[in-house]
């Protein structure tokens, strides 16, 4: 199981899984130059979502048809400080088909 944790700092927002940085995946698209955000709906928001369901699934295609409905569902509702597991991320997606 991996878990996701975001925080944030001075130098910004950080978010890890497993203790390692996530990849924002702008390869697959760039909502946001400045990277993560969390706590509303935004450009920030999506390019998290994306990145956390890319990783979670191992699947690109199935990420991008599945994280917008995940930003709003999940990643606008998270504190400044959170931790996400993929028990949970599962759980969420299942609610929100």
């Amino acid at each position: 199981m991996k878990t996701y944790e975001g925080s944030r700092s001075l130098a910004g927002a950080v978010v890890t899984v497993d203790g390692k940085r996530l990849d924002p995946r702008f390869d697959l698209r760039t909502y946001s130059k400045a990277g993560f955000e969390w706590t509303y709906e935004g450009a920030g928001p999506l390019q998290l979502a994306l990145a956390i369901l890319a990783d979670h699934f191992g699947d690109d295609r199935k990420a991008m048809e599945r994280h917008e409905g995940f930003m709003r569902e999940v990643v606008a509702e998270l504190d400044n400080a959170w931790t996400l597991t993929t028990a949970e991320i599962d759980a969420a997606l299942a609610r929100g088909r």
